[in-house]
């Protein structure tokens, strides 16, 4: 098996260099079903990928439509997430995606970097997992090459946290790496390196490779990735005919327009962590004794009704509206939505516990 590199997946070389081991040979898809009660009997859901979700017309048309309305509000962000980084380090940073995710992030903050201050920012995409850390191999490849000053981590959103805090964990043992991750959108407050708190829809979160570089969620597991290997993934070429990767990249990119970052770096921005604390209380709430199974925000629900088994989806009245494709894959799968006031998110994905 070989490293992914620069040629990997559908996004222009230039842009990203993939840190991952290409397993694009394996046959690694789980049925749906299989697949979570796999993850809930204790099998890790890093060993295994999801069947890749194939959206029809009516669900494409949505995407598009997201997208073209929310352009604007994206590339806004990106622009306040650039300047951030930028004050608080003094320079242009190394970008590192948290795969698979974060990297169209990181390819739009590489663009930002480019159009706003003419410089050209390197972008890498790794691995991290819930549960097992980040992929050592790939952040020691990084520092050989770049000062760990200069390093940033970047991710699309955050849910409850459980990322960020595995990232804060993970780069402890590396002098100088900043543990911080830089977001799009933190509605759980588990950063202060964020465009927006608001709790609002990424249209990359509506679908997985064919946004994502036809690139695979990353796996970990002993048998195929060894010792000074990097983490695994996918490249689903066959899916090139629905790949819509570059369409959102330039989408957001044509929106750019100069930020005033100001009032955002002059503001309170400490992590409150309120929306680990809204999700204990939705756990407790609703008997479920795993919060891995509570998947708050936007994204997180979306990547529920996309890959998992849900039980229901919880929505908040005032948010309905903004929810629409939500709404359309929790009727494909049967999936109650249930409108909830006082939720801390637009809505919550839940995970069907194993036994109901």
């Amino acid at each position: 098996m070989r490293a992914a590199g620069r040629g990997f997946g559908s996004y222009d070389p230039a842009e990203v260099t993939w840190l991952l081991t290409d397993l694009s040979d394996v046959a690694l898809e789980v049925p749906t079903e299989d697949r979570e009660e796999l993850i809930q009997g204790g099998r890790h859901y890093a060993e295994m990928l999801p069947v890749e979700f194939q959206p029809d017309e009516a669900y494409s048309a949505l995407f598009h439509r997201a997208l073209a309305h929310s352009a604007g509000r994206l590339a806004q962000a990106v622009g306040l997430v650039g300047e951030l980084l930028l004050a608080e380090h003094g320079g242009p940073p190394v970008l590192v995606s948290l795969a698979r995710a974060g990297t169209p992030v990181g390819i739009l903050l590489r663009r930002w970097y480019a159009v706003a201050h003419g410089v050209d920012a390197p972008h890498y995409a790794i691995s991290i997992v819930r549960g097992r850390g980040i992929d050592d191999v790939a952040v020691r490849h990084v520092l050989a090459r770049h000062p760990a000053e200069q390093v940033r981590f970047v991710d699309g959103w955050t849910g409850k946290g459980a990322i960020a805090r595995e990232l804060a964990e993970a780069v402890r043992a590396y002098a100088g790496l900043d543990p911080r991750l830089a977001v799009l959108a933190d509605p759980g407050s588990c950063t202060d390196l964020f465009g927006t708190r608001d709790d609002f829809l990424i249209p990359s979160a509506c679908l997985n490779s064919t946004v994502s570089g036809l690139v695979s969620r990353t796996v970990l597991r002993d048998d195929l990735i060894g010792p000074g290997m990097f983490h695994g993934a996918k490249h689903y070429a066959e899916l090139a005919p629905a790949d819509v990767s570059g369409v959102f990249l330039d989408a957001v990119s044509a929106a750019f327009t100069p930020v005033d970052a100001g009032p955002l770096l002059a503001s309170d921005r400490s992590p409150t962590w309120s929306g680990w604390a809204s999700v204990v209380d939705v756990a407790a709430r609703y008997g479920i004794d795993d919060v891995n199974l509570v998947k708050p925000g936007v994204g997180e629900t979306t990547r529920v009704l996309l890959r998992r088994v849900p039980w229901q989806v919880l929505v908040r009245p005032d948010r309905a509206s903004e929810l629409e494709h939500v709404r359309m894959l929790a009727e494909a799968r049967g999936v109650p939505v249930v409108e909830v006031p006082d939720l801390a998110y637009s809505c919550i994905g839940l995970i069907r516990p194993s036994g109901r």
